[in-house]
């Protein structure tokens, strides 16, 4: 498994990388993407820090949209973790009000008049100044949903499994309270220790690689 991940950080390390601003119409409509950040290094080169996808048909453009530039926590779990980090490393006790899901009518009307809108806002930019700053990325084309959502899987396992793809010190995953985060280095909580890639797999991401 670690022969896999040093293979695919290579790989994924060869081809075009893309940074904020970028073209939403050079994103493919399905696929998976690959997040690296600035400091972050592993083989020899940028760290992978995420790995994502989408369900709904034809979205990744909107997916990488709701990280970058949609300043909404509430649709996006990578903003919700990189801004729990964030005010648990600075034993903010905002973190309580940040955690809670405002897309559910019933928690919104229970609790939105009681969270500070103004701090929420300021924290939203300051993770939009963070991710266009410090996050590239890469894609890999997907149609088929079902395989898409198993490689995403797949290639998680295999940095997880990985002895070698290990967080700086500074990393600001360390400082999240999920536990899970801060274990594995990345950001994220499924698909971690299960299935790890194989050959079949490889040659997919080698062909399908953006």
């Amino acid at each position: 498994m670690d022969n896999y991940c040093e293979y695919i950080h290579g790989l994924f390390n060869s081809v075009k990388h893309y940074n904020h601003p970028f073209e939403i119409k050079d994103i493919p409509l399905n696929g998976i993407y690959i997040l690296f950040e600035n400091g972050e290094l592993a083989h020899s080169t940028k760290r992978i820090v995420r790995v994502g996808t989408h369900t709904g048909d034809n979205n990744l453009p909107g997916r990488i949209k709701e990280h970058f530039i949609k300043e909404n926590k509430d649709r996006s779990i990578f903003r919700k973790n990189i801004g729990k980090a964030i005010l648990n490393k600075n034993n903010d006790p905002f973190i309580e009000y940040w955690e809670l899901d405002l897309t559910n009518k019933a928690t919104k009307e229970k609790y939105f008049n009681k969270a500070n809108k103004e701090k929420q806002g300021n924290l939203e930019k300051i993770i939009t100044d963070y991710i266009q700053s410090n996050i590239s990325f890469v894609l890999i084309k997907a149609n088929d949903k079902n395989y898409r959502l198993s490689l995403e899987s797949k290639i998680i396992s295999t940095i997880s499994w990985c002895n070698n793809c290990k967080q700086t010190e500074n990393w600001l995953g360390n400082y999240s309270p999920t536990e899970k985060i801060a274990k594995s280095g990345l950001w994220v909580t499924n698909g971690l220790w299960k299935d790890p890639l194989n050959e079949n797999d490889i040659e997919f991401i080698e062909k399908e690689i953006c």
